[in-house]
């Protein structure tokens, strides 16, 4: 049934989105430990795709909260998705996370917002946004890791895996997305 918000319901959207965060993070794992050589390349490319169909499907659900601060998540993602694939380092700043911090910031605040998620969620993400701001200072980074990677990393992962698992409230999705279409 197609409510004219799409022929995907935003809960199938929402586990896809999961699935694919956590495909991501394990292929971007096991290219760090143990692929090497013409693999490397392919060991990248495979979890920035999913990140950026992860950045699509997560703007196709939260536009419905407000579609502009959605679609600039998407722009600071992207972009820090092609510096991190073009492996940009200027001055050794890891400038692909300051941007993925932006967009964890920017998706947090979304799903603070939103009423199909838990508030808590946003928080966790949000909170994945000032750890990733971190990589500012490469110094600061260095200090704390490997202990800021793994909250970074805990504060995504969170969130992520409930998409996967719970989706979203499907009919409190419906009523945003209603109340947002009649304001268009």
């Amino acid at each position: 049934m197609n409510h004219g918000f799409g022929l995907t319901p935003p809960s199938f959207k929402a586990r896809i989105a999961g699935a694919l965060y956590l495909l991501c993070v394990l292929t971007a794992v096991s290219a760090e430990f143990f692929v090497r050589g013409g693999l490397g390349f392919a060991g990248v490319l495979v979890p920035i795709s999913c990140y950026i169909a992860v950045t699509l499907l997560l703007y196709a659900i939260l536009k419905s909260v407000n579609r502009s601060l959605s679609l600039l998540a998407v722009f600071f993602n992207l972009v820090g998705l092609i510096l991190e694939a073009l492996h940009v380092y200027p001055h050794g700043v890891n400038i692909a996370m300051v941007f993925h911090g932006v967009y964890c910031l920017l998706v947090g605040w979304l799903i603070f917002r939103s009423t199909f998620l838990p508030r808590a969620l946003g928080a966790l993400m949000a909170f994945a946004g000032l750890v990733w701001l971190i990589y500012l200072s490469r110094p600061l980074a260095n200090y704390l890791a490997p202990y800021n990677t793994a909250c970074g990393i805990l504060g995504e992962a969170l969130p992520m895996l409930w998409l996967l698992v719970m989706g979203v409230n499907v009919q409190r999705w419906r009523e945003l997305a209603s109340a947002a279409e009649g304001w268009q």
